[in-house]
C-alpha cells in the first residue's frame, strides 16, 4: 500500500463549515403562502429541489461518481479560448527564442573549434631551427668510443676536431 497523506486548510474547513450552515438554513420549513394555489405547488417543487440537492452534495444520491468540490466554477468558453489563444502565442514566442538560442549555440560551437584549432597549431608548430653545427663531428666522435671502449686514447684525433669545430661555433654565434 502506497503511503499518502492529506492536508486540510482553514479556507476548507470554513468552506465546509458555511455549506454546513447553508443546508440547516435550507433544510428549515419555509412559510407558504396561501394567496394562490400553483405557488403552493412550486414552493413544494423549489422544496423538493433543494432537498435533492442537498443529498447531493452530501453523496446520498449518486455514491458511485465523486462529488465535485464546491468552489468549482464553470469557465466562460470566450475566456477559454482566450486564454489558449494566448498560451499559444507564449508557446509560439519560445519556440523561436528556443530557435534563436540554437542558432547562437551552433556559431559559438563553430567559432571556438575554430579557435581551438589555431591555437593547437601555433603552439605545437616547431619554429625553424637551425641545424646543429658540428654534427658529423658529434657522430664521429661517439662511433669512435663505442669502437675503442677499452682504448679511449685512440680517439684524441677525432675528439681534437670536434673541439676546434664547436669553439668556431661559438665564436660565430
Amino acid at each position: 500500500m502506497g503511503d499518502f497523506s492529506i492536508h486540510i486548510s482553514a479556507n476548507l474547513v470554513n468552506r465546509l463549515a458555511e455549506d454546513g450552515q447553508k443546508l440547516k438554513k435550507k433544510t428549515k420549513k419555509t412559510k407558504t403562502k396561501t394567496l394562490q394555489e400553483p405557488e403552493k405547488s412550486q414552493t413544494k417543487v423549489n422544496q423538493k429541489q433543494t432537498l435533492d440537492d442537498s443529498k447531493t452534495q452530501q453523496g446520498i444520491l449518486s455514491p458511485g461518481w465523486p462529488r465535485q468540490p464546491p468552489f468549482f466554477m464553470p469557465v466562460n468558453p470566450s475566456t477559454q479560448y482566450a486564454e489558449l489563444d494566448a498560451i499559444r502565442s507564449v508557446l509560439q514566442e519560445s519556440e523561436r527564442v528556443l530557435e534563436k538560442l540554437h542558432k547562437q549555440e551552433e556559431n559559438m560551437v563553430q567559432e571556438v573549434t575554430e579557435r581551438a584549432k589555431n591555437l593547437h597549431e601555433k603552439e605545437f608548430k616547431l619554429p625553424y631551427q637551425k641545424p646543429l653545427p658540428c654534427l658529423t663531428e658529434k657522430e664521429a666522435c661517439e662511433a669512435c668510443y663505442k669502437d675503442f671502449a677499452k682504448d679511449p686514447l685512440k680517439c684524441s684525433q677525432v675528439l681534437r676536431t670536434y673541439a676546434d669545430c664547436s669553439r668556431r661555433a661559438r665564436q660565430q654565434v
